[in-house]
Protein backbone atom coordinates (compact mmCIF):
# COMPACT_ATOMS: atom_id res chain seq x y z
CA UNK A 1 0.00 0.00 0.00
CA UNK A 2 2.75 2.45 0.94
CA UNK A 3 4.60 1.82 -2.33
CA UNK A 4 1.78 3.26 -4.47
CA UNK A 5 1.46 6.22 -2.13
CA UNK A 6 5.19 6.90 -2.30
CA UNK A 7 5.09 6.77 -6.12
CA UNK A 8 2.43 9.50 -6.18
CA UNK A 9 4.40 11.63 -3.73
CA UNK A 10 7.61 11.13 -5.68
CA UNK A 11 5.91 12.31 -8.88
CA UNK A 12 4.63 15.35 -7.02
CA UNK A 13 8.13 16.20 -5.76
CA UNK A 14 9.55 15.82 -9.28
CA UNK A 15 6.89 18.21 -10.64
CA UNK A 16 7.74 20.85 -8.02
CA UNK A 17 11.46 20.62 -8.82
CA UNK A 18 10.76 20.82 -12.57
CA UNK A 19 8.80 24.04 -12.03
CA UNK A 20 11.72 25.39 -9.99
CA UNK A 21 14.13 24.70 -12.87
CA UNK A 22 11.76 26.36 -15.36
CA UNK A 23 11.55 29.47 -13.18
CA UNK A 24 15.32 29.52 -12.75
CA UNK A 25 15.71 29.86 -16.52
CA UNK A 26 13.02 32.56 -16.74
CA UNK A 27 13.41 35.06 -13.91
CA UNK A 28 16.47 34.86 -11.67
CA UNK A 29 18.81 37.25 -13.44
CA UNK A 30 17.78 40.29 -11.35
CA UNK A 31 16.50 41.17 -7.89
CA UNK A 32 13.10 42.14 -9.29
CA UNK A 33 12.89 38.83 -11.10
CA UNK A 34 14.01 36.68 -8.17
CA UNK A 35 12.01 38.52 -5.49
CA UNK A 36 8.90 39.61 -7.43
CA UNK A 37 8.73 37.68 -10.70
CA UNK A 38 9.22 40.90 -12.71
CA UNK A 39 5.67 41.98 -11.67
CA UNK A 40 4.22 39.81 -14.44
CA UNK A 41 1.93 37.28 -12.73
CA UNK A 42 -1.19 36.23 -14.64
CA UNK A 43 -4.36 36.98 -12.59
CA UNK A 44 -5.11 33.27 -12.10
CA UNK A 45 -1.56 32.56 -10.91
CA UNK A 46 -1.60 35.57 -8.58
CA UNK A 47 -5.00 34.55 -7.18
CA UNK A 48 -4.22 30.90 -6.48
CA UNK A 49 -0.72 31.78 -5.31
CA UNK A 50 -2.17 34.18 -2.75
CA UNK A 51 -4.73 31.58 -1.70
CA UNK A 52 -2.37 28.61 -1.52
CA UNK A 53 0.32 30.55 0.36
CA UNK A 54 -2.40 31.69 2.78
CA UNK A 55 -4.14 28.34 3.30
CA UNK A 56 -1.22 26.44 4.78
CA UNK A 57 -1.32 23.06 6.50
CA UNK A 58 -3.89 24.47 8.89
CA UNK A 59 -6.51 24.18 6.10
CA UNK A 60 -6.12 20.39 5.92
CA UNK A 61 -4.89 19.79 9.48
CA UNK A 62 -5.74 22.59 11.91
CA UNK A 63 -9.21 23.66 10.75
CA UNK A 64 -10.60 20.13 10.18
CA UNK A 65 -9.08 19.14 13.53
CA UNK A 66 -10.83 22.01 15.32
CA UNK A 67 -14.18 21.10 13.72
CA UNK A 68 -13.63 17.40 14.49
CA UNK A 69 -13.07 18.17 18.17
CA UNK A 70 -15.55 20.99 18.85
CA UNK A 71 -18.16 20.89 16.09
CA UNK A 72 -19.52 23.32 13.54
CA UNK A 73 -19.06 26.29 15.87
CA UNK A 74 -15.39 26.38 14.79
CA UNK A 75 -16.54 27.27 11.25
CA UNK A 76 -16.67 30.91 12.38
CA UNK A 77 -12.89 30.98 11.86
CA UNK A 78 -13.42 30.18 8.17
CA UNK A 79 -16.23 32.73 7.87
CA UNK A 80 -14.06 35.46 9.38
CA UNK A 81 -11.19 34.56 7.07
CA UNK A 82 -13.38 34.69 3.97
CA UNK A 83 -14.71 38.16 4.81
CA UNK A 84 -11.20 39.38 5.69
CA UNK A 85 -9.71 38.03 2.44
CA UNK A 86 -12.43 39.70 0.37
CA UNK A 87 -11.81 43.04 2.09
CA UNK A 88 -8.08 42.60 1.50
CA UNK A 89 -8.58 42.12 -2.24
CA UNK A 90 -10.91 45.14 -2.45
CA UNK A 91 -9.03 47.64 -0.25
CA UNK A 92 -5.37 46.65 -0.29
CA UNK A 93 -4.69 44.84 -3.58
CA UNK A 94 -5.23 47.61 -6.18
CA UNK A 95 -3.68 50.34 -4.04
CA UNK A 96 -0.61 48.31 -3.09
CA UNK A 97 0.01 47.23 -6.69
CA UNK A 98 -0.11 50.85 -7.85
CA UNK A 99 1.75 52.53 -5.01
CA UNK A 100 4.65 50.06 -4.66
CA UNK A 101 5.57 50.60 -8.31
CA UNK A 102 5.03 54.35 -8.15
CA UNK A 103 7.06 54.80 -4.93
CA UNK A 104 10.51 53.75 -6.09
CA UNK A 105 9.50 50.35 -7.51
CA UNK A 106 9.62 48.80 -4.03
CA UNK A 107 10.33 45.07 -4.02
CA UNK A 108 9.46 44.36 -0.37
CA UNK A 109 6.91 45.59 2.15
CA UNK A 110 9.60 47.25 4.34
CA UNK A 111 11.00 49.03 1.27
CA UNK A 112 7.52 50.28 0.35
CA UNK A 113 7.00 51.62 3.89
CA UNK A 114 10.40 53.32 3.80
CA UNK A 115 9.57 54.98 0.48
CA UNK A 116 6.14 56.01 1.77
CA UNK A 117 7.62 57.59 4.93
CA UNK A 118 11.18 58.66 3.99
CA UNK A 119 11.75 60.57 7.26
CA UNK A 120 11.59 57.23 9.15
CA UNK A 121 12.92 55.01 6.37
CA UNK A 122 15.73 53.33 8.32
CA UNK A 123 13.65 52.64 11.42
CA UNK A 124 10.78 51.21 9.36
CA UNK A 125 12.98 48.94 7.28
CA UNK A 126 14.86 47.56 10.27
CA UNK A 127 11.83 47.09 12.50
CA UNK A 128 9.77 45.55 9.70
CA UNK A 129 12.53 43.15 8.74
CA UNK A 130 13.02 41.96 12.33
CA UNK A 131 9.28 41.35 12.82
CA UNK A 132 9.01 39.54 9.48
CA UNK A 133 11.91 37.20 10.18
CA UNK A 134 10.86 36.42 13.79
CA UNK A 135 7.20 35.70 13.09
CA UNK A 136 7.91 33.89 9.82
CA UNK A 137 10.33 31.57 11.60
CA UNK A 138 7.40 30.55 13.84
CA UNK A 139 4.95 30.43 10.92
CA UNK A 140 7.31 28.31 8.81
CA UNK A 141 7.79 26.00 11.79
CA UNK A 142 4.02 25.42 11.83
CA UNK A 143 4.22 24.17 8.26
CA UNK A 144 7.12 21.88 9.06
CA UNK A 145 5.18 20.46 12.01
CA UNK A 146 2.47 19.53 9.50
CA UNK A 147 5.05 17.78 7.31
CA UNK A 148 6.41 15.91 10.31
CA UNK A 149 2.94 14.75 11.34
CA UNK A 150 2.21 13.57 7.81
CA UNK A 151 5.24 11.28 7.64
CA UNK A 152 4.83 10.13 11.24
CA UNK A 153 1.19 9.14 10.64
CA UNK A 154 1.52 7.65 7.16
CA UNK A 155 4.99 6.14 6.89
CA UNK A 156 5.90 5.06 10.41
CA UNK A 157 8.98 2.80 10.27
CA UNK A 158 9.06 2.70 6.46
CA UNK A 159 12.48 4.29 6.17
CA UNK A 160 14.12 1.97 8.67
CA UNK A 161 16.69 3.07 11.23
CA UNK A 162 17.86 6.48 10.03
CA UNK A 163 18.93 7.67 13.45
CA UNK A 164 16.01 10.08 13.74
CA UNK A 165 12.25 9.83 14.36
CA UNK A 166 9.73 9.58 11.53
CA UNK A 167 8.53 13.01 12.63
CA UNK A 168 11.95 14.66 12.21
CA UNK A 169 12.57 12.80 8.96
CA UNK A 170 9.32 14.24 7.62
CA UNK A 171 10.44 17.72 8.62
CA UNK A 172 13.76 17.35 6.82
CA UNK A 173 12.19 15.92 3.64
CA UNK A 174 9.57 18.69 3.53
CA UNK A 175 12.14 21.42 4.15
CA UNK A 176 14.57 19.93 1.64
CA UNK A 177 12.15 19.89 -1.30
CA UNK A 178 10.85 23.39 -0.53
CA UNK A 179 14.38 24.75 -0.23
CA UNK A 180 15.36 23.20 -3.55
CA UNK A 181 12.73 24.88 -5.74
CA UNK A 182 12.60 28.12 -3.74
CA UNK A 183 16.36 28.70 -3.80
CA UNK A 184 16.60 27.75 -7.47
CA UNK A 185 13.60 29.54 -8.99
CA UNK A 186 12.73 32.36 -6.59
CA UNK A 187 9.37 34.13 -6.64
CA UNK A 188 8.24 32.80 -10.01
CA UNK A 189 8.89 29.21 -8.90
CA UNK A 190 7.00 29.81 -5.66
CA UNK A 191 4.05 31.38 -7.49
CA UNK A 192 3.82 28.71 -10.20
CA UNK A 193 4.10 25.87 -7.68
CA UNK A 194 1.46 27.64 -5.58
CA UNK A 195 -0.88 27.62 -8.58
CA UNK A 196 -0.42 23.88 -9.13
CA UNK A 197 -0.65 23.20 -5.39
CA UNK A 198 -3.83 25.27 -5.11
CA UNK A 199 -5.48 23.16 -7.83
CA UNK A 200 -4.45 19.93 -6.07
CA UNK A 201 -5.69 21.19 -2.69
CA UNK A 202 -9.16 22.17 -3.85
CA UNK A 203 -9.70 18.87 -5.71
CA UNK A 204 -8.71 16.92 -2.59
CA UNK A 205 -10.94 18.99 -0.31
CA UNK A 206 -13.95 18.45 -2.56
CA UNK A 207 -13.24 14.76 -3.11
CA UNK A 208 -12.72 13.60 0.46
CA UNK A 209 -16.01 14.74 2.11
CA UNK A 210 -17.98 13.33 -0.85
CA UNK A 211 -16.35 9.92 -0.49
CA UNK A 212 -16.96 9.92 3.29
CA UNK A 213 -20.63 10.77 2.73
CA UNK A 214 -21.00 7.94 0.22
CA UNK A 215 -19.26 5.50 2.56
CA UNK A 216 -21.51 6.55 5.45
CA UNK A 217 -24.76 6.18 3.45
CA UNK A 218 -25.27 9.88 2.91
CA UNK A 219 -25.68 13.09 4.88
CA UNK A 220 -28.58 11.68 6.90
CA UNK A 221 -26.41 8.97 8.46
CA UNK A 222 -23.66 11.50 9.22
CA UNK A 223 -26.15 13.86 10.87
CA UNK A 224 -27.68 11.07 12.96
CA UNK A 225 -24.26 9.91 14.15
CA UNK A 226 -23.15 13.39 15.14
CA UNK A 227 -26.42 14.21 16.90
CA UNK A 228 -25.99 11.02 18.93
CA UNK A 229 -22.56 12.26 20.07
CA UNK A 230 -23.80 15.75 20.92
CA UNK A 231 -27.08 17.37 19.78
CA UNK A 232 -25.26 20.70 19.51
CA UNK A 233 -22.36 19.38 17.40
CA UNK A 234 -23.84 20.76 14.16
CA UNK A 235 -24.86 24.10 15.65
CA UNK A 236 -23.06 27.31 14.68
CA UNK A 237 -23.97 29.01 17.94
CA UNK A 238 -24.13 26.36 20.68
CA UNK A 239 -21.82 27.33 23.54
CA UNK A 240 -20.55 30.33 21.60
CA UNK A 241 -19.87 33.35 23.80
CA UNK A 242 -19.53 36.87 22.48
CA UNK A 243 -15.79 36.81 23.23
CA UNK A 244 -15.44 33.45 21.49
CA UNK A 245 -17.29 34.78 18.45
CA UNK A 246 -15.05 37.84 18.25
CA UNK A 247 -11.90 35.74 18.66
CA UNK A 248 -12.99 33.46 15.82
CA UNK A 249 -14.05 36.06 13.24
CA UNK A 250 -11.12 38.33 14.19
CA UNK A 251 -8.89 35.99 12.20
CA UNK A 252 -10.10 38.00 9.20
CA UNK A 253 -8.29 41.10 10.50
CA UNK A 254 -4.99 39.35 9.97
CA UNK A 255 -5.20 39.42 6.18
CA UNK A 256 -4.24 43.08 5.88
CA UNK A 257 -0.84 42.42 7.45
CA UNK A 258 0.37 39.10 6.00
CA UNK A 259 3.50 39.91 3.92
CA UNK A 260 3.51 36.54 2.11
CA UNK A 261 -0.05 37.17 0.88
CA UNK A 262 -0.02 40.86 0.03
CA UNK A 263 3.28 40.57 -1.84
CA UNK A 264 1.23 38.73 -4.51
CA UNK A 265 -0.73 41.95 -5.02
CA UNK A 266 2.55 43.70 -5.80
CA UNK A 267 3.42 41.12 -8.46
CA UNK A 268 0.13 40.89 -10.39
CA UNK A 269 0.47 41.95 -14.03
CA UNK A 270 -1.44 45.25 -13.72
CA UNK A 271 -3.98 47.07 -11.55
CA UNK A 272 -6.62 46.30 -14.18
CA UNK A 273 -6.07 42.57 -13.56
CA UNK A 274 -6.81 42.81 -9.83
CA UNK A 275 -10.64 42.37 -10.04
CA UNK A 276 -10.23 39.25 -12.19
CA UNK A 277 -7.67 37.83 -9.76
CA UNK A 278 -9.97 38.66 -6.83
CA UNK A 279 -12.91 36.77 -8.34
CA UNK A 280 -10.77 33.71 -9.05
CA UNK A 281 -9.14 33.80 -5.62
CA UNK A 282 -12.34 34.20 -3.64
CA UNK A 283 -14.09 31.42 -5.56
CA UNK A 284 -11.18 29.10 -4.85
CA UNK A 285 -11.15 30.07 -1.18
CA UNK A 286 -14.89 29.53 -0.70
CA UNK A 287 -14.73 26.00 -2.12
CA UNK A 288 -11.58 25.17 -0.15
CA UNK A 289 -13.04 26.34 3.18
CA UNK A 290 -16.28 24.42 2.64
CA UNK A 291 -14.24 21.32 1.84
CA UNK A 292 -12.12 21.67 4.99
CA UNK A 293 -15.26 22.05 7.11
CA UNK A 294 -16.68 18.96 5.43
CA UNK A 295 -13.54 16.94 6.20
CA UNK A 296 -13.74 17.76 9.91
CA UNK A 297 -17.47 17.15 10.28
CA UNK A 298 -17.81 14.06 8.06
CA UNK A 299 -14.54 12.69 9.40
CA UNK A 300 -15.83 12.78 12.98
CA UNK A 301 -18.91 10.78 11.92
CA UNK A 302 -16.77 8.22 10.08
CA UNK A 303 -14.49 7.70 13.09
CA UNK A 304 -17.43 7.26 15.46
CA UNK A 305 -19.27 4.83 13.16
CA UNK A 306 -16.21 2.62 12.71
CA UNK A 307 -14.95 2.67 16.29
CA UNK A 308 -11.62 4.20 15.33
CA UNK A 309 -9.46 5.82 18.01
CA UNK A 310 -7.87 9.07 16.82
CA UNK A 311 -5.39 10.53 19.31
CA UNK A 312 -4.69 13.75 17.37
CA UNK A 313 -7.74 15.44 15.77
CA UNK A 314 -5.42 17.38 13.45
CA UNK A 315 -4.59 14.14 11.61
CA UNK A 316 -8.19 13.37 10.53
CA UNK A 317 -7.39 14.23 6.88
CA UNK A 318 -4.42 11.82 6.94
CA UNK A 319 -6.51 9.07 8.55
CA UNK A 320 -9.25 9.33 5.92
CA UNK A 321 -6.71 9.43 3.09
CA UNK A 322 -5.03 6.25 4.32
CA UNK A 323 -8.30 4.42 5.09
CA UNK A 324 -10.73 5.16 2.26
CA UNK A 325 -8.69 5.33 -0.93
CA UNK A 326 -6.49 3.29 -3.27
CA UNK A 327 -2.78 3.88 -2.53
CA UNK A 328 -2.26 5.95 -5.68
CA UNK A 329 -5.19 8.20 -4.75
CA UNK A 330 -3.91 8.31 -1.18
CA UNK A 331 -0.63 9.58 -2.55
CA UNK A 332 -2.49 12.33 -4.43
CA UNK A 333 -4.38 13.32 -1.26
CA UNK A 334 -1.22 13.39 0.82
CA UNK A 335 0.39 15.43 -1.95
CA UNK A 336 -2.48 17.90 -1.47
CA UNK A 337 -1.56 18.14 2.20
CA UNK A 338 2.08 18.64 1.32
CA UNK A 339 0.97 21.22 -1.26
CA UNK A 340 -0.81 23.20 1.44
CA UNK A 341 2.23 23.00 3.67
CA UNK A 342 4.90 23.65 1.07
CA UNK A 343 3.12 26.51 -0.72
CA UNK A 344 3.06 28.51 2.49
CA UNK A 345 6.56 27.58 3.63
CA UNK A 346 8.09 28.58 0.31
CA UNK A 347 6.28 31.94 0.30
CA UNK A 348 7.34 32.68 3.86
CA UNK A 349 10.94 31.73 3.26
CA UNK A 350 11.13 33.94 0.20
CA UNK A 351 9.57 36.97 1.92
CA UNK A 352 11.94 36.54 4.89
CA UNK A 353 14.87 36.24 2.52
CA UNK A 354 13.69 39.31 0.59
CA UNK A 355 13.67 41.41 3.77
CA UNK A 356 17.07 40.16 4.91
CA UNK A 357 18.53 40.81 1.45
CA UNK A 358 16.98 44.18 0.60
CA UNK A 359 16.51 45.63 4.10
CA UNK A 360 19.70 44.39 5.77
CA UNK A 361 22.36 43.05 3.39
CA UNK A 362 22.06 45.73 0.70
CA UNK A 363 21.23 48.45 3.21
CA UNK A 364 24.17 47.95 5.59
CA UNK A 365 26.68 45.43 4.27
CA UNK A 366 26.85 45.71 0.48
CA UNK A 367 25.14 48.82 -0.86
CA UNK A 368 26.78 48.33 -4.27
CA UNK A 369 26.09 44.58 -4.51
CA UNK A 370 25.59 43.33 -8.05
CA UNK A 371 22.35 41.71 -9.17
CA UNK A 372 23.94 38.27 -9.17
CA UNK A 373 25.37 38.77 -5.67
CA UNK A 374 21.99 39.95 -4.41
CA UNK A 375 20.19 36.92 -5.82
CA UNK A 376 22.77 34.55 -4.33
CA UNK A 377 22.59 36.22 -0.92
CA UNK A 378 18.81 35.77 -1.08
CA UNK A 379 19.33 32.04 -1.57
CA UNK A 380 21.61 31.88 1.47
CA UNK A 381 19.05 33.69 3.65
CA UNK A 382 16.31 31.27 2.51
CA UNK A 383 18.41 28.41 3.89
CA UNK A 384 19.18 30.20 7.19
CA UNK A 385 15.52 30.97 7.95
CA UNK A 386 14.63 27.37 7.13
CA UNK A 387 17.17 26.09 9.65
CA UNK A 388 15.70 28.35 12.35
CA UNK A 389 12.21 27.03 11.58
CA UNK A 390 13.42 23.41 11.78
CA UNK A 391 14.80 24.07 15.25
CA UNK A 392 11.47 25.55 16.41
CA UNK A 393 9.51 22.64 14.89
CA UNK A 394 11.43 19.88 16.68
CA UNK A 395 8.68 19.32 19.29
CA UNK A 396 6.29 16.67 17.89
CA UNK A 397 3.57 17.78 20.32
CA UNK A 398 3.31 21.21 18.66
CA UNK A 399 -0.16 22.11 17.41
CA UNK A 400 -0.33 23.47 13.86
CA UNK A 401 -3.32 25.71 14.50
CA UNK A 402 -1.73 27.12 17.67
CA UNK A 403 1.52 28.10 15.97
CA UNK A 404 -0.31 29.54 12.97
CA UNK A 405 -2.67 31.56 15.17
CA UNK A 406 0.27 33.16 17.04
CA UNK A 407 2.17 34.12 13.89
CA UNK A 408 -1.02 35.23 12.09
CA UNK A 409 -1.87 37.52 14.99
CA UNK A 410 1.65 38.94 15.13
CA UNK A 411 1.62 39.94 11.47
CA UNK A 412 -2.01 41.05 11.49
CA UNK A 413 -1.53 43.38 14.46
CA UNK A 414 1.89 44.74 13.50
CA UNK A 415 1.35 45.27 9.76
CA UNK A 416 -2.46 45.26 9.33
CA UNK A 417 -3.32 48.79 10.56
CA UNK A 418 -0.03 50.07 9.14
CA UNK A 419 -0.72 48.81 5.60
CA UNK A 420 -4.38 49.87 5.64
CA UNK A 421 -3.71 53.43 6.79
CA UNK A 422 -0.56 53.93 4.72
CA UNK A 423 -2.58 53.18 1.59
CA UNK A 424 -5.73 55.13 2.47
CA UNK A 425 -4.91 57.95 4.96
CA UNK A 426 -2.83 60.89 3.78
CA UNK A 427 -2.30 62.30 7.28
CA UNK A 428 -0.40 59.26 8.49
CA UNK A 429 3.16 60.09 9.51
CA UNK A 430 6.40 58.13 9.66
CA UNK A 431 6.49 58.38 13.45
CA UNK A 432 2.98 56.96 13.63
CA UNK A 433 4.04 54.10 11.36
CA UNK A 434 7.00 53.12 13.55
CA UNK A 435 5.05 53.35 16.80
CA UNK A 436 2.13 51.38 15.38
CA UNK A 437 4.40 48.66 14.02
CA UNK A 438 6.16 48.16 17.36
CA UNK A 439 2.97 48.47 19.42
CA UNK A 440 1.13 45.78 17.47
CA UNK A 441 3.97 43.27 17.74
CA UNK A 442 4.67 43.95 21.43
CA UNK A 443 1.02 43.71 22.50
CA UNK A 444 0.60 40.36 20.71
CA UNK A 445 3.77 38.90 22.24
CA UNK A 446 2.83 40.17 25.72
CA UNK A 447 -0.75 38.87 25.43
CA UNK A 448 0.54 35.39 24.55
CA UNK A 449 3.20 35.46 27.29
CA UNK A 450 0.60 36.39 29.92
CA UNK A 451 -1.71 33.60 28.78
CA UNK A 452 -4.61 35.98 28.15
CA UNK A 453 -5.33 34.25 24.83
CA UNK A 454 -6.26 31.15 26.87
CA UNK A 455 -7.97 32.80 29.85
CA UNK A 456 -8.78 36.47 30.40
CA UNK A 457 -10.16 37.97 33.62
CA UNK A 458 -11.59 34.65 34.73
CA UNK A 459 -13.37 34.03 31.43
CA UNK A 460 -12.48 32.62 28.02
CA UNK A 461 -9.31 33.86 26.37
CA UNK A 462 -9.30 36.71 23.87
CA UNK A 463 -7.45 36.09 20.60
CA UNK A 464 -4.32 38.22 20.72
CA UNK A 465 -4.93 39.83 17.33
CA UNK A 466 -7.84 41.86 18.75
CA UNK A 467 -5.92 43.86 21.40
CA UNK A 468 -2.85 44.00 19.16
CA UNK A 469 -4.72 45.36 16.14
CA UNK A 470 -6.68 47.92 18.16
CA UNK A 471 -3.58 49.09 20.06
CA UNK A 472 -1.59 49.51 16.84
CA UNK A 473 -4.48 51.34 15.16
CA UNK A 474 -4.82 53.71 18.11
CA UNK A 475 -1.08 54.33 18.26
CA UNK A 476 -0.83 55.18 14.55
CA UNK A 477 -3.80 57.54 14.60
CA UNK A 478 -2.78 59.22 17.86
CA UNK A 479 0.86 59.82 16.98
CA UNK A 480 0.04 60.87 13.40
CA UNK A 481 -2.59 63.41 14.47
CA UNK A 482 -0.22 64.82 17.07
CA UNK A 483 2.45 65.21 14.39
CA UNK A 484 0.05 66.99 12.04
CA UNK A 485 -1.02 69.41 14.78
CA UNK A 486 2.62 70.25 15.54
CA UNK A 487 3.35 70.85 11.85
CA UNK A 488 0.30 73.11 11.39
CA UNK A 489 1.06 75.00 14.61
CA UNK A 490 4.69 75.74 13.67
CA UNK A 491 5.60 79.16 12.22
CA UNK A 492 5.39 79.29 8.43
Amino acid sequence: MQTGTLISLALYFVLMLAIGLYAWRKSTDSSEGYLLGDRSLHPAVAALSAGASDMSGWLLLGLPGALYAAGLVEAWIGIGLFVGALANWIIVAPRLREQTEKLGNALTIPEFLANRFPDKALALRLTSAVIIVVFFAVYTAAGLVGGGKLFESSFAGLFGDTGMSDYMLGIWITAGVVLAYTMIGGFLAVSLTDFVQGCIMVVALVLMPLVVLMDDDGAGAVTATLNAIDPSFLSLTAGLSFVGFLSAVAWGLGYFGQPHIIVRFMAVRSVADVPKARNIGMSWMGVALLGAIGVGIAGRAYVEQNGIILDDPETIFILLANTLFHPLITGFLLAALLAAIMSTISSQLLVSSSSLTEDFYRLFLRKQASERETVNSGRVFVALVAVAAIIIARDPDSQVLGLVSNAWAGFGAAFGPLILLSLTWKRMTGAGAVVGLVTGAVVVIAWIALGWNAEFMGGPGVYEIIPGFLAALGAIVGVSLKGWKQINASPK
